[in-house]
């Protein structure tokens, strides 16, 4: 990510190596939704980077909080939808990265009274 992007539009890597594989990843984390916020992993900017190695995808993901009580449940379906939709091995590393309300898509911060 470099300081012209913005922090709620992460660059994945793997948009630019393989863009066929980054689409498929974020059709199926837009399925996997916060119970508490209503919101899937890519409107809440969760889903920081993929990479992919050796017919391996590695995802960088974070949560919105360090102990978030959905936390375990999020990772795991994370987990399983990329490997279905992407039909290779899947490595979640779960970054200790701060998330904040910047990192949501463009305009979903205004519904919640934030203007970023």
């Amino acid at each position: 990510m470099t300081d012209q992007t913005p922090r709620n539009r992460p660059e994945w890597e793997a948009r630019a190596t393989h863009p066929e594989i980054a689409a498929k990843l974020d059709a199926a984390m837009r399925e996997i939704f916060d119970p508490e916020l209503g919101l899937n992993l890519i409107q809440l900017g969760l889903i920081r980077n993929l990479t992919i190695r050796d017919d391996q995808a590695v995802i960088d993901m974070i949560l919105t909080t360090p102990f978030c009580p959905y936390g375990p449940s999020l990772i795991d379906a994370a987990h399983q939808k990329a490997e279905a939709a992407l039909g290779m091995p899947v490595q979640i590393n779960l970054g200790m990265e701060a998330w904040d309300f910047s990192m949501m898509e463009e305009g979903l911060g205004a519904d919640w009274g934030l203007y970023y």
